[in-house]
């Protein structure tokens, strides 16, 4: 009986993430903030998705612009991001990011990269259940 609620669970949560991917099909997102006192809105931050519903690129904005960006890359029709690459408020890499998976879609590791490429550490992932 258990076993069966777990399945339908998964099932359930699998469709709730898909329906999620579905809504954001090339969707943009902007937050608008609005400082107390004055009637000027400015851009705060702005995500983009791509048509399988994936975050490609996050924008943070600052009052003089750009203040980052980071752009997510995905191997084929994968919902999981294989590479992240970061830049300052003048849109130069300030570091990039790769992704390793589990089979269980969990991930097990990831590397940061300097901009010229050089690798400056590794992240490993332990799941453990209590």
């Amino acid at each position: 009986m258990l076993l069966v609620f777990c399945l339908v669970a998964g099932c359930l949560c699998a469709q709730e993430n898909t329906g999620k991917r579905e809504r954001k099909k090339n969707l943009v997102v902007k937050e608008w903030n609005l400082k107390s006192g004055t009637k000027t809105p400015y851009l705060d931050n702005s995500v983009t998705y791509d048509e399988q519903g994936r975050k490609i690129e996050e924008i943070e904005y600052a009052s003089y612009g750009q203040k980052e960006r980071v752009v997510y890359e995905y191997e084929g029709t994968s919902t999981k991001c294989t590479r992240q690459i970061e830049y300052d408020s003048k849109n130069h890499v300030k570091r990039i990011k790769k992704f390793e998976y589990n089979d269980d879609g969990t991930r097990k590791k990831q590397y940061n990269y300097k901009p010229d490429g050089k690798l400056e550490s590794t992240k490993t992932f332990e799941y453990s259940y209590k």
